[in-house]
């Protein structure tokens, strides 16, 4: 009787046990211990300002670690160098995929970047999250649902500017300097979509460069030219500072708007010149370090103590840090939601399921909701005016 006893109860044990031992359901890169990532960056070549996002996801993940991971793995995010370089991006991801075994890869930075790789990556089914590029092409849940972007996309960051023109200044002539790919092309249509129907009548001129091109001068002069009395930019880190120092240089007095992709202070206007960069206007979805009122707000001083502990070294005023610390929270985020159900399916059904949830840099009132036809992390922004020293917001949440 009592050999019975004992069998009946190890029977029920295997039955509750059991069902809970089988929920551990792991994908390529994940252990009991362990989950791997990949991304690239470009730590070299012509936009090595902007990998100062991968530092901050890298450094984010090294934190997550030594507070014990996530549902006690540790995360092992392997963050290789593309130089801004497409075909290098492909060669770098192959390798992370094919060699590293990774489960997914993350906040990979460049919209020619992840244009180069998100086919393989979606015919692979590895989910590409939170990349660092807004392009409008990761909206489209139906024909690449294993890829979502990390930031606000930038049609619709465009149309906020758009329509802030033609509520305040609807008589403006308007010059835009963009880049030549789907990052400037998609921040110029989204411009046109907020201006509306007056969008034919109110751009008078447009320019573009190239990432190879040395220098923007001979855009911004053309521009001028137009007799344009606003400038909006759709340019990057480098190109930025030399189209703000440009139009300074001229003396001309346009009222200049730049993209939130370029508006860190460290990275871009300083090398611009801070007193060039007086009166600039730019959309803003994340808090910066310059802005004083965020002293003693929680999240920001979160924020600072992961900086002086885990990136001491590092230009606070760069908001490129910002940026990858809000895509490395979204990351844990999914990774959290995934529990013991790691794989790739998983995850991207998690990242694809996020409610109402706030990343602690993120600016009051503005929340992330994904859904299954719903990619977009961001839908809403303020604008700013730089006053020689921080970012000053004003007015209220715009939405596109």
């Amino acid at each position: 009787m009592a050999m019975r006893t004992v069998a009946i109860a190890l029977a029920a044990l295997v039955s509750v046990a059991g069902p809970a031992a089988a929920q551990k359901t792991y994908g390529p890169g994940v252990s009991d211990t362990e989950i791997k990532l990949g991304q690239t960056q470009p730590y070299s070549g012509p936009l090595s300002a902007l990998s100062a996002v991968g530092r901050a996801q890298v450094a984010y993940m090294k934190m997550i670690d030594d507070e014990g991971g996530i549902n006690g793995r540790k995360v092992d995010l392997i963050s290789l160098d593309d130089g801004y370089s497409p075909a290098k991006t492909v060669e770098q991801t192959r390798r992370l995929v094919e060699q590293d075994g990774v489960l997914a890869i993350f906040g990979s930075l460049g919209t020619p970047a992840n244009t180069a790789i998100y086919k393989y990556l979606n015919e692979r089914k590895v989910p590409q999250l939170f990349i660092a590029s807004g392009a409008s092409k990761w909206r489209d849940y139906a024909n690449s649902p294993w890829t979502m972007s990390g930031t606000i996309n930038y049609v619709i960051e465009g149309g906020i500017y758009g329509k802030y023109i033609l509520r305040t200044h609807p008589d403006a002539r308007i010059a835009v300097l963009y880049q030549n790919d789907d990052f400037g092309k998609d921040y110029l249509n989204g411009l046109k979509q907020g201006l509306g129907d007056r969008a034919a009548k109110m751009i008078v001129a447009t320019a573009s460069y190239e990432t190879s091109d040395p220098t923007v001068d001979s855009q911004i002069i053309s521009l001028k030219q137009s007799g344009a009395d606003t400038l909006v930019e759709f340019s990057l880190t480098k190109f930025t500072s030399q189209a703000i120092r440009k139009v300074a240089e001229l003396g001309w007095k346009p009222e200049h708007f730049v993209p939130s992709t370029s508006n860190g202070i460290g990275a871009v206007l300083l090398p611009a010149g801070l007193a060039n960069a007086v009166g600039l206007y730019s959309a803003q979805n994340l808090k910066t370090a310059s802005d004083p009122q965020w002293a003693d707000d929680p999240g920001f001083k979160g924020w600072l103590a992961f900086m002086h502990k885990y990136l001491p070294d590092a230009d606070l005023n760069d908001a490129y840090f910002v940026a990858g610390y809000d895509q490395a929270q979204l990351m844990v985020q999914a990774l959290k939601q995934c529990g013991d159900d790691l794989t790739r399916e998983n995850l991207m059904r998690q990242a694809a399921n996020i409610k109402a949830y706030q990343p602690t840099m993120a600016l009051p009132g503005i929340t992330v909701t994904t859904s299954p036809t719903d990619y977009d992390v961001f839908h809403s922004a303020r604008l700013s005016r730089f006053d020689g020293k921080s970012w000053v917001l004003f007015g209220d949440l715009i939405s596109n």
